[in-house]
C-alpha cells in the first residue's frame, strides 16, 4: 500500500519493488554465494560458479534431458559411422561408449578441459582487476594494510572473470554438435547433442537421418585421431597454452570498463568483458610460432577428417557432398563458437588452410594408399608443416614419410631390428649387428 494520489490500495503494487528484480537478485545471491564458497588456493576462477552459470544460462533457453529414443539415434549412428572409418582409414576405433548429451551434460563434461585452456588468462585477467579495483597506486605501507580487502577484491576479480567464462561457455553449448567440432578434444568420450544437431539442421532440407550420420563420422573420426595418435592430443592443447601465455590484458580499458561497474548486473559484466576488446597478443616470434605451430595442426586435423569422412560417405550418404561443403563453410567462415573461443582465451580458433590440407591428404593417399597417409601420423617429425600446404605435389613426392622406420629405431639403438633378426638364421643376425 502506499500513500502517493491515485495508488491507494493498489493490489498490484510489489512492496519490494525497491530491492529490483527478484529474478536478479536471485542470480547475485547465487554468485556472491558461489564466490564465497570457493576453496583457497583453487586458482584464478571459481570454476564451479562458472559452470553454474553455464548451466542456469541453457537451461533458461530450454535444455530438455535426452529422451531414450533420441539416445539410441544417436549410440546407432555413432556405432554406424565407426564401422564405416574402418573402411577409410588404418587408426582403430576410437568410440567405444557413444553417448548422447543434453547442452548441460557437454557443459558439466567439457569443463575440465576448459580449465585447462583458459586459466593462463583468467589468472592476466584477475590480477589485472585486482589491483585496478583496489587502487593498484596505493604507497606500499597502504596496500599492506589493505592486504585482507585486496584478498576480497581478488575474489571479486573471480567471480566477474568465472561469469564471463560461464557466459562464453554457454553459448559454446548452444551451438556445438558433439565434443570435436572446435577442433580440440573437449572430452575422452564421443558424444553428440540432439539439440545441437537440430539447431546445425535448421534450413538444411536433407533428411534428419542422414545429417546424424554425416556427424557422427566426423565426432568418430576425430576420436580415432585424438585416442590413437598419442602425441596428438598434448601438441593441440599444449599450442593454445603456448600462445595464451603469450596473451596480454589492456590494463588501461579494463580499469576503465571496470570503473562503477555494478557486479549484480550480468548484462554490464558480460559488456565490459568483452574479450575480443581486452586481450591482444604480443608481437614476439615465440608468438608467432605457436600460433602457426597451432593453426597448422588445426588445418591438417580438420582436412585428414574432412578427406576420411569423404571416403566413408560416398555412396552411402546421397547428401555428403552438400554436408561436407555446409561443415566446411561452417568452420572457415566462423561463427558464435569462434568468437567466444576468442573470448575465452583471445584466440581465433579456425583452421585457415583447410583446403589445402585435405588436398595435401588426398594427394598422399593416392601417392601412397591409406597405410601410407595415416602412417604420417606415427610421429610428429613426420607431419606436413605450414611450408608443405603451399606445396603439397613437392611433399608427397618427397621422402619424409618413409623415415619412420629410423623413428622407431631411436629409442631403443636399433634393438627393434636385432629383435626382428632373430626370428632369422644367425647369418642375419651378424650382418644387423653389423649395421
Amino acid at each position: 500500500m502506499t500513500d502517493l494520489p491515485g495508488r491507494e490500495n493498489d493490489p498490484n503494487e510489489n512492496p519490494f519493488a525497491m530491492f529490483g528484480d527478484p529474478e536478479q537478485m536471485a542470480q547475485a545471491m547465487r554468485q556472491f554465494a558461489d564466490m564465497l564458497s570457493a576453496p583457497q588456493g583453487s586458482g584464478p576462477v571459481n570454476w564451479d560458479m562458472a559452470k553454474n552459470i553455464a548451466r542456469h544460462a541453457v537451461v533458461a533457453e530450454g535444455d530438455p534431458s535426452v529422451m531414450e529414443g533420441e539416445r539410441r539415434q544417436i549410440v546407432e549412428a555413432l556405432s554406424l559411422a565407426d564401422l564405416w572409418l574402418n573402411e577409410a582409414t588404418t587408426l582403430p576405433s576410437g568410440v567405444s561408449n557413444p553417448q548422447a548429451w543434453s547442452r548441460s551434460e557437454w557443459i558439466e563434461n567439457t569443463v575440465p578441459v576448459w580449465r585447462k585452456l583458459c586459466e593462463p588468462i583468467a589468472q592476466r585477467m584477475v590480477d589485472t582487476m585486482g589491483g585496478a579495483l583496489g587502487g593498484a597506486g596505493l604507497p606500499p605501507e597502504a596496500q599492506q594494510m589493505a592486504g585482507p580487502l585486496m584478498g576480497m577484491l581478488k575474489q571479486m576479480g573471480g567471480m566477474m572473470v568465472g561469469q564471463q567464462i560461464g557466459q562464453a561457455i554457454a553459448s559454446l553449448a548452444r551451438e556445438v554438435v558433439g565434443t570435436t567440432d572446435i577442433g580440440l578434444p573437449l572430452s575422452d568420450r564421443a558424444a553428440l547433442l540432439p539439440g545441437g544437431i537440430a539447431h546445425f539442421s535448421e534450413g538444411l532440407e536433407i533428411p534428419s537421418e542422414e545429417i546424424r550420420i554425416y556427424l557422427a563420422l566426423r565426432e568418430a573420426a576425430h576420436h580415432r585421431l585424438f585416442q590413437h595418435v598419442p602425441w596428438l592430443r598434448s601438441h593441440l592443447l599444449g599450442a593454445v597454452e603456448e600462445y595464451a601465455r603469450g596473451i596480454t590484458v589492456d590494463t588501461s580499458k579494463l580499469e576503465e570498463q571496470i570503473r562503477g561497474l555494478d557486479i549484480n548486473n550480468p548484462e554490464a559484466i558480460q559488456e565490459a568483458l568483452s574479450g575480443g576488446n581486452l586481450l591482444k597478443p604480443e608481437e614476439t616470434e615465440r608468438q608467432k610460432a605457436a600460433l602457426a605451430r597451432l593453426e597448422t595442426a588445426l588445418a591438417l586435423v580438420e582436412g585428414w577428417v574432412a578427406t576420411v569422412v569423404d571416403r566413408s560417405a560416398s555412396g552411402k550418404l546421397p547428401s555428403a557432398v552438400a554436408l561436407a561443403e555446409t561443415v566446411r563453410r561452417r568452420r572457415a567462415t566462423g561463427g558464435p563458437a569462434e568468437l567466444t573461443f576468442g573470448t575465452l582465451v583471445g584466440l581465433e580458433l579456425r583452421p585457415r588452410r583447410l583446403r589445402e590440407a585435405a588436398a595435401l591428404w588426398r594427394a598422399l593417399e593416392e601417392a601412397r594408399g591409406v597405410d601410407g597417409r595415416d602412417a604420417l601420423w606415427g610421429h610428429p617429425d613426420l607431419m606436413p608443416t605450414a611450408d608443405d600446404l603451399d606445396d603439397p605435389e613437392a611433399f608427397v613426392r618427397g621422402e619424409q614419410a618413409w623415415d619412420i622406420s629410423e623413428l622407431e629405431r631411436k629409442p631403443d639403438d636399433g634393438k627393434g631390428e636385432s629383435e626382428g633378426d632373430d626370428k632369422g638364421n644367425g647369418e642375419g643376425n651378424s650382418e644387423g649387428g653389423a649395421s
